[in-house]
């Protein structure tokens, strides 16, 4: 999707429930390479997370119906997802959150406005090297 027609570098579901967020999240993430996912609600993304295997989920916390925390504690506990990063986005930057988030079995906290290389180090640091540097044809050195 990225329009050079090399291969994305991961998958990320992005579940979000404010339309011009996932909108404007999703355009960026895809121009930087990734390819992604949507969901709007917190069932949606459990459903999602199950469906596509993504290598890392974007979790908004402030969802209808089954909230992000909720829906991040479903994701945890199922053997499928359990070892999928989740990176909690949140416009409530207040001190307990983060721990909240990380309790609910999220990997890292954001805040929002998203400051996108901010988010994109996070992103890059839970993927690690072999995921954000996918290379068809590794070279060796011996």
């Amino acid at each position: 999707m990225s329009g050079d027609g090399g291969t994305p570098l991961a998958k990320i579901l992005l579940v979000e429930d404010n339309e011009m967020n996932r909108d404007m999240l999703s355009r960026r993430l895809v121009r930087k390479g990734y390819e992604v996912v949507l969901a709007c609600d917190g069932q949606a993304g459990v459903d999602m997370a199950a469906a596509e295997a993504p290598d890392l989920i974007l979790m908004d916390m402030s969802l209808p119906a089954l909230d992000g925390w909720e829906a991040t504690r479903r994701l945890k506990a199922a053997p499928a997802t359990r070892h999928v990063p989740v990176i909690a986005l949140t416009a409530h930057a207040m001190s307990g959150d983060r721990d909240k988030a990380l309790e609910a079995g999220c990997n890292d906290y954001d805040t929002k406005p998203i400051d996108l290389p901010r988010l994109l180090g996070k992103i890059e640091s839970l993927l690690g090297p072999a995921a954000t540097q996918k290379d068809p044809a590794p070279t060796r050195t011996e």
